[in-house]
């Protein structure tokens, strides 16, 4: 197979081992009336010290103010009826509850869901940014997949979001805000009117019951963001997802393995998708920088690992690439003493892809060798593959849209 070709572009940086790191090409500049989604409670407290809350009220304001928003999903300041009007008044003043815009929603026919979400660019009158958000449905729980830069560092060639520059990086309230969008959108709050359509749970039980930092970016390149933003989500005052339904996808960067499981507690995914050195720095250029020994030793010694927090391994089946039995046999030998379940999951092609998924009855025989040696090795199911929501899949729309399309994506937000 002919090796990947990056292009160094004159904000890219590449080390000492060719690993190309993009740099961000914008930054984020915080509008006039900041929105109070993201925050955490110390800085909600400073906020609201800012605006003239004397210091003994603060307390009982952020609660009540966080209860608001996280409980209630409120979209105005004059929802919070337990909050006085001058304070109502004083916060619609200075600050806003703005979640990041819907610019379209696609319904997938098994019932995925994905948001194409805006966000404000750095500089007045140029292009906005965009994201996209995946909402996944299944009988026992409600997976919400979020992103974490807009475009990405790191340039994985299997990856179709890795064929995207890396614009910037996104703050703790654009992804806490993704979170929010969904809640809005599948009506997952307390006293809100449950969404309709498939896979949208018509009892009492949460809609989004899990989160995934497996979208857009890689987690660990925006650790202080994501950091902040999964506290705020796993609050049991708010939105309240435990810990152990949050998993952190990395493809590998190892100094901020060990401060995600100190700092955050969430469950740990890593993008292996390789057991030798020489075919994953093909497929996950990172690699050249951490290779997979260093990697693996970071996953032992992953903060709470054990039989009951497993780690989990994704690994795509790529046909004629990584999926020969050896490899196989190859990847127990290399997950040995790691508490670990292996997902493997078939490749999603997207168009302009050089990669074939592998035949179903090789990864079958694939999944034998690791279930037999004692791993959990699920057949990962494609979900969202109509609307390009799969793994791997994930790329603002708008980025190769003509002008027709933008008017029309404008034209469906519009009518929503």
């Amino acid at each position: 197979m002919t090796p990947m070709t990056t292009t160094l572009h004159s904000t890219d940086a590449a080390g000492p081992n060719g690993f190309v790191e993009k740099a961000p090409l914008e930054r984020y500049v915080p509008p006039a009336k900041p929105s109070l989604v993201g925050l955490s409670r110390a800085a909600l407290a400073d906020a609201l010290g800012g605006i003239g809350v004397p210091a003994a009220q603060r307390r009982m304001r952020v609660q009540q103010i966080w209860h608001w928003l996280y409980v209630r999903g409120a979209e105005s300041f004059d929802a919070m009826s337990s909050v006085s009007k001058e304070l109502r008044a004083t916060l619609a003043e200075h600050f806003t509850l703005a979640r990041p815009q819907v610019v379209a929603e696609q319904v997938s026919v098994d019932g995925t869901r994905k948001w194409l979400l805006r966000l404000p660019g750095e500089h007045a009158g140029g292009n906005p940014h965009e994201v996209e958000c995946v909402y996944i449905p299944e009988a026992d729980r409600g997976t919400l997949c979020v992103s974490s830069q807009v475009g990405c560092t790191l340039n994985c060639s299997f990856c179709h979001t890795g064929t995207q520059r890396l614009v910037r990086n996104l703050t703790a309230g654009e992804i806490v805000g993704q979170v929010m969008v969904a809640r809005d959108r599948l009506g997952d709050w307390l006293g809100s009117e449950r969404a309709k359509g498939e896979g949208v749970p018509t009892g009492g039980e949460r809609v989004v019951s899990n989160v995934v930092m497996m979208g857009m970016g890689e987690p660990l390149y925006n650790f202080e963001a994501v950091r902040d933003a999964l506290l705020v989500v796993a609050d049991g005052d708010g939105i309240a997802i435990s810990r152990r339904r949050i998993t952190l996808s990395t493809s590998g960067v190892v100094p901020n393995i060990a401060r995600a499981g100190a700092e955050i507690g969430c469950m740990l995914a890593v993008s292996l998708h390789a057991v030798r050195d020489d075919l994953r720095n093909e497929l996950v250029p990172l690699n050249r920088k951490y290779p997979i020994a260093e990697l693996l030793e970071a996953c032992r010694n992953y903060p709470g690992a054990s039989n009951a927090r497993r780690i989990t391994f994704e690994y795509v089946m790529l046909k004629g690439v990584n999926d020969a039995l050896a490899d196989a046999k190859a990847l127990v030998k290399l997950l040995k003493g790691i508490p670990a379940k292996i997902n493997l999951i078939p490749f999603n092609p997207w168009p302009g892809t050089r990669y074939e998924c592998s035949d179903w009855e090789q990864i079958e025989k694939f999944s034998e060798i690791v279930f037999n040696a004692g791993y959990a090795s699920p057949v990962r199911t494609p979900r969202g593959r109509d609307i390009l929501a799969a793994c791997g899949q994930l790329k603002s729309a708008s980025e190769k849209l003509s002008a027709r399309e933008r008017l029309a994506l404008r034209a469906m937000a519009m009518t929503d």
